[in-house]
């Protein structure tokens, strides 16, 4: 099999493209935790993230979240095109912060949730979840 250089140029800048490209999913992801918790520090307990440890079809995940005294909760999956799932807002009202949902994964990645606490303090969970059939595509 014979390359011409044209050839050989598309192949490489094609290969470069694909090594940047999971940079561009983890910054997305970094700048969206950055923007919802202005650069403050993230502490660990007080906030519990229910996931499987495998999901036999990424199209339909199930989780669940909980952090009594939350007052917001974002939710990640690090792996995904888009990495923000969703984001649960509590009122003074709510009679519980919890809430369950099911989201869409691209393939094995972390489910990552970080609540806002009701004294302005942050959590951070994480649950790695292996899929074996892709929901977006893979």
């Amino acid at each position: 099999m014979d390359f011409s250089r044209r050839d050989t140029l598309g192949l490489a800048l094609g290969a470069a493209a694909l090594t940047v490209l999971p940079f561009r999913v983890n910054a997305a992801a970094e700048d969206r935790i950055a923007e919802f918790t202005g650069g403050a520090d993230m502490g660990e307990g007080g906030l519990t993230l229910t996931a499987p440890e495998i999901a036999e079809n990424g199209n339909t995940v199930p989780i669940e979240v909980s952090a009594p005294g939350a007052t917001a909760i974002l939710v990640l999956a690090m792996g995904n095109p888009t990495p923000g799932v969703a984001q649960f807002n509590f009122g003074p009202l709510a009679a519980a912060q919890s809430a369950s949902t099911r989201i869409r994964l691209a393939g094995t990645q972390d489910v990552v949730a970080i609540a806002k606490m009701a004294d302005g303090s942050f959590v951070k969970a994480s649950s790695t979840v292996k899929v074996t059939i892709g929901g977006c595509g893979g």
